[in-house]
């Protein structure tokens, strides 16, 4: 393990994998509209990368993660997408990151095809999800994800916290969309002993710079969520996105404030695209390549340096795609 730092003691212990830039759903701060049937890579890759890039095998995954965690002695890997269960080969991944020896195998889904396979998923090393749900009544669902059967995803969640998975849900807030769900989901997020994440919308993709629109502070949510209930503010753990509160009853809510109050002076995050591409910060699209460097330390400290300069002191947003990324 090598000890790789920035100026302000930042260092990589988390890693994000990317599955796949594809997703069953069009929620609408991920996908433009006009683009949902579509997704052009040309967001991080130019068009001869294109032309000579191919997403990685299960071997390459397996192989790119197991370099990565000996050089950084990683302490979490979280799976993502576009939507990581799209993935055919998704359970043999887990079985084989589990056998690296990563303490934390997490995934962030939005649990539409989470019911088919979670037993699959616990049985080959999955630790816990994220599941993204923007709305819990079926047309704010629509006007979110651009798909129906809500019903579909609920069932998947109460699954795996049957099996008792670690469940978080996620729910990024959006003006004029969904804010008025969110007491419906924290009452469902209560029900099942879930604790749940209200997240600020992100100046990325389709809405950098132009996303001011449909922003919900994280203000604007604790507001809502006092005209129902009172609360008490909690200490942040060092590295954490989230800050917490805690009703009267004891349960514990989050809100992740990308923009009113960022969590950058202390992120751990080193993020894997589908193609073998590393990224050091949300706020910086360069992509840096490293799958055809694992055998090679001196590369890949270096390209582990170079991705580690890329992290922003303030998060400030990038033209990076969601569904390439995943957050």
């Amino acid at each position: 393990m090598i000890e790789i730092t920035d100026i302000y003691g930042r260092a990589f212990k988390t890693l994000r994998v990317s599955l796949t830039n594809t997703c069953n759903l069009g929620c609408v701060y991920c996908v433009d509209e006009s683009d949902q049937n579509r997704f052009q890579k040309q967001d991080i890759l130019s068009s001869n990368e294109l032309i000579t890039q191919k997403a990685l095998s299960v071997d390459e995954f397996i192989e790119v993660i197991r370099s990565l965690h000996e050089i950084l002695g990683l302490e979490t890997l979280r799976l993502t997408g576009g939507e990581p269960t799209l993935y055919r080969d998704l359970v043999p991944l887990l079985k084989g990151i589990r056998g690296i020896g990563i303490s934390a195998i997490k995934m962030t889904t939005n649990g539409y095809l989470l019911s088919h396979k979670i037993e699959q998923y616990a049985e080959a090393g999955l630790t816990s999800l994220n599941i993204s749900l923007d709305a819990i009544e079926p047309e704010p669902f629509f006007q979110m994800s651009r798909r129906r059967n809500i019903q579909k995803i609920l069932e998947g969640i109460i699954r795996a916290v049957e099996l008792g998975l670690e469940v978080k849900i996620n729910c990024v807030v959006m003006k004029g969309l969904n804010e008025n769900q969110i007491i419906p989901l924290l009452n469902f997020a209560q029900r099942y002993n879930i604790r749940i994440r209200f997240l600020e919308l992100m100046q990325m993709g389709h809405l950098y710079g132009n996303f001011e629109e449909y922003f919900f502070s994280e203000q604007d949510i604790l507001d809502v969520i006092a005209a129902h209930t009172s609360f008490v503010t909690l200490p942040r753990d060092p590295s954490a996105t989230a800050k917490y509160w805690e009703l009267a009853n004891g349960y514990q809510f989050g809100i992740i404030s990308n923009e009113s109050d960022p969590f950058c002076n202390d992120c751990n995050r080193l993020r894997v695209d589908s193609y073998g591409n590393i990224y050091g910060c949300l706020s910086d699209n360069t992509s840096i390549p490293v799958h055809e460097h694992l055998n090679e330390p001196d590369i890949m400290e270096e390209k582990l340096r170079q991705a580690l300069s890329k992290k922003k002191k303030k998060f400030s947003g990038s033209t990076l795609s969601m569904l390439a990324i995943g957050g």
